[in-house]
Order: structure tokens, then C-alpha cells, then sequence
């Protein structure tokens, strides 16, 4: 929910070693063949190869497209040795590399793995994330979601389009697969934290690359934290160390380096808080902090630019009316269901039903409609509440014994009060959604 921003069908590859025309944005269908029950074509044929040629070439709106034939580039190849500019560096040869380049970032990234299966200028491009910069340079946004309700699988689902996609799956032990787990998408990458054993683990998808790797490490590793992303970069605050400690640190790391960098501390330590971006400033809402592990109603700004963190009082939209449950453990809830779109804070509040808005001026909550009638959760779990550009997303659905069904639905707040669009409705079998493994991007 990947660049800007954080389902399901059969899988078109078990590696991620498979050739780019194979990459998750190549393998989509469109969800009326999901409703119909029909097969897609395959990508392995004659047919459908030119298909895709025809489609490329509609999309770019040119007539003449560089070689693609062995001949050519192996041509191309030797010029590159004896130091001839090979004629694919142009891209496309009439509009010259710079005019191609304006073309490319502004075709939609399911055709990425297209591109570049035409010689190695488009691969490098594409792998290489030149493309995804100069998007974010000439703000060409486009919103993916990115959500797991299965165990060591994730998926990826296209509003605009209304398409599905399968990412590879994970490979982990046993201990990982049933340790709490939080995502983060930002830049081309979707981070998944957990825990092997006693010590924090961080796999890693690449959009460029198609493949899964583990490895990174915080400087401070954590589980259940806030968290939110803004381009290139993300901020994680909070949550518990190894040792089961609550944690007022914080940590921002940069995307196109791959570096963790230490932020100065909170005022407050809290876990099971949630994070956004508003106005240029980061902020951490909520959560459970104290020595006696009470729910907390305050929140954190953290100013980038100053490098400080400023306490907001009653910024946590809490709970009200059928949410009463005295006896109810502080971690039995869900984490604030909250989302930014155009700089306004919004939260679902799953006990009512309701969806409130905050008030930035009086720093108070304010209901302004209803969530959709289907959107059922556990005290907050099985529900995600995503901001997707200038759309709101809730991700949930009824579940009975032995099945459940997912259902997408969006709502545009500038457009009045909520009237929530169902964009997607899958059937599966019982399955597990917690908030933080959703996340909406955009690329």
C-alpha cells in the first residue's frame, strides 16, 4: 500500500529468478476474470507476445521501436566494445533518450516488465531505479496496494486498473512465520519486520529486482512500532526491543542508500502506536507506554527540519460508546486505525463504525460519516484503513467458519461525505489482516 505510500491469485512464478517478462507487474488479471472465473491467456505464446509488442507500442505512442532481435544485439554489443554509442542508448530512435525517458515515466509501471525485456538500456533503466526518480522528480504518481492475509505471501492490487498481483513468496523459518510482524513500504521496497528466534529480522522486497532478501538491521531493533513513509525515506518510533523493553527511540531510514540513521529520542516511550506523515512532519499517535502499560492518548511531532519532537495532547481518536469494555487488556486493541490525505488526518473507529477527521486548529476529533456496513474486524484486527493518494481505503471483510472475503473499498474525501466505493471483492479462505500488513504506495 510501491513508491509514494502500505489479493490474491495463482502464482505465475515460484522464483524470482524468472526472466523480467515474468516480473509480478507482467502477471495481472483483470477482476472480472476473477468474478467470471476465466483463465487468462498465458504469456508464453507467439501470439500473445506480439500482443504484448502491439500493446508497448500503443502505450508509448511510437512508430518505430529499437531492435530487439539477437542479431541486433549482439550488434549492439560489439559497437559498445569498440566504442561506438550503440542506437539503443536513444531508446527510442525518432524522439531521442531524453524525449524516450519523458515517455517511459509516465507509462504505467505494469508495463515495466515489458520495457524491459526490450535490450539492456530499457533493463537498466527499469532495474537499476533511474525511472522511479525521475517519476518522483516530475511527480508521476502512481498508487499500488500492498497487503499480506496469508502467511509468508503478499499481494499487490492496482486501483486504477482494478488488477491483481502476486509477489514471490517469502522464505523464512517456522519461528518468523508466527512472530508479530510490521511492514513498511517506501521507495521500490516493501520491508517486512519479524523475529527468528530471539533476534529481529527485516526481509526486504525490491520492485526493481523482483526478489525478497534478509540481512538488514536496525541500530535499534524493535517490533511493534509506529511507522510511516515519505518518498525516499521512513521514520520507525517506538515499540519493544528483544527484551520485551518499550523504546522512545526512533530511527529514519533512506531507501535509495540502504542506511539506518539514529533520531533523537521521543518525550514518551510507546508501543503499538501507529505514524504518518502531515504537513512535512512526521507524527506517532497513540499507543501503550508508562510502567503500567496504559493506552495513551498523546502524540509526537517530530519536526525534521529542527530535529525535535513536540507532545500533542488527545491527538489518539480513542474509543468511544459501543467500545466500552472495561476489562479489555491494553493490547487487545489494534493499534489507531489512521491515515493522512492532503495534509488531513483521518481515523476508523471499528467499535462504531464511524470515520473521524481531525481537527488540526481545536486538535479534536470529528465524526463525519459512517465505515462501510461489511467492514467487521476483532477489536481493530483483520482491518486496514490506508490513505492511497487523494482516496481513503479500507481493506476488510466478513468472515464466516472455514471462509472469509476480502473487499476493497474506497472513499474520496473531497468529494463530500463518505460514499465508499467498492473496488475489489475476493473470496479466500480464513485469513489474518492485521493493520500494520497493509500498506498503500505509490510509484
Amino acid at each position: 500500500m510501491l513508491e509514494g505510500r502500505s489479493c490474491l491469485l495463482s502464482r505465475v512464478f515460484s522464483s524470482s529468478c524468472q526472466p523480467e517478462s515474468k516480473w509480478p507487474y507482467m502477471s495481472y488479471r483483470r477482476l472480472e476474470d476473477f468474478a467470471n472465473g476465466k483463465r487468462p491467456l498465458g504469456f508464453d505464446g507467439e501470439d500473445d507476445q506480439e500482443r504484448r509488442e502491439r500493446k508497448l507500442c500503443k502505450l508509448l505512442n511510437c512508430c518505430e521501436m529499437v531492435e530487439t532481435t539477437q542479431s541486433s544485439s549482439e550488434q549492439s554489443e560489439d559497437q559498445q566494445q569498440a566504442g561506438v554509442p550503440s542506437d539503443s542508448d536513444s531508446l527510442i530512435h525518432r524522439i531521442g533518450r531524453d524525449n524516450s525517458i519523458s515517455c517511459l515515466i509516465r507509462c504505467s509501471r505494469s508495463a515495466y516488465g515489458l520495457i524491459a525485456c526490450l535490450n539492456k538500456s530499457f533493463r537498466s533503466l527499469v532495474r537499476t531505479g533511474e525511472l522511479y526518480k525521475l517519476r518522483r522528480q516530475n511527480d508521476v504518481i502512481e498508487h499500488w496496494i500492498y497487503f499480506s492475509c496469508h502467511l509468508l505471501e503478499w499481494e499487490a492490487f492496482d486501483p486504477n486498473q482494478r488488477r491483481w498481483m502476486h509477489l514471490p513468496r517469502m522464505t523464512s523459518n517456522e519461528c518468523f512465520m508466527c512472530s508479530d510482524k510490521e511492514s513498511l513500504a517506501v521507495g521500490t521496497e516493501l520491508l517486512v519486520f519479524g523475529k527468528e528466534v530471539t533476534s529481529h529480522v527485516i526481509f526486504r522486497y525490491s520492485v526493481l529486482t523482483n526478489s525478497w532478501s534478509s540481512g538488514m538491521r536496525m541500530n535499534a531493533p524493535r517490533c511493534l512500532f509506529g511507522s510511516a513513509s515519505l518518498k525516499e525515506i521512513a521514520i520507525l518510533a517506538g515499540g519493544c526491543n528483544s527484551l520485551g523493553s518499550i523504546l522512545s527511540s526512533a530511527e529514519l531510514y533512506n531507501s535509495e542508500t540502504q542506511t539506518w540513521e539514529t533520531l533523537p529520542s521521543m518525550n514518551k516511550p510507546r508501543k503499538m502506536c501507529s505514524g504518518v506523515f502531515m504537513d512535512e512532519k512526521f507524527y506517532v499517535i497513540g499507543g501503550i507506554g508508562g510502567s503500567d502499560s496504559k493506552v495513551l492518548t498523546c502524540g509526537e511531532e517530530y519536526d525534521l527540519k529542527a530535529r525535535t519532537w513536540t507532545e500533542i495532547p488527545n491527538m489518539s481518536p480513542g474509543r468511544t460508546g459501543a467500545a466500552g469494555e472495561p476489562d479489555m487488556p491494553a493490547t487487545g486493541e489494534a493499534p489507531p486505525l489512521v491515515a493522512v490525505v492532503n495534509n488531513e488526518l483521518y481515523a476508523a473507529d471499528y467499535a462504531d463504525m464511524e470515520v473521524r477527521k481531525y481537527d488540526k486548529e481545536r486538535r479534536l476529533w470529528l465524526t463525519v460519516g459512517r465505515l462501510p456496513e461489511r467492514a467487521v474486524s476483532m477489536n481493530g484486527w483483520g482491518l486496514a484503513f490506508r490513505a492511497c493518494g487523494d482516496r481513503l481505503i479500507v481493506i476488510g471483510g466478513p468472515r464466516a467458519l472455514g471462509e472469509g472475503f476480502i473487499e476493497i473499498n474506497a472513499w474520496v474525501p473531497s468529494e463530500g461525505p463518505p460514499q465508499w466505493n467498492l473496488l475489489a471483492r475476493k473470496q479466500s479462505g480464513v485469513y489474518e489482516l492485521e493493520g500494520k500488513e497493509s500498506r498503500c504506495r505509490k510509484m
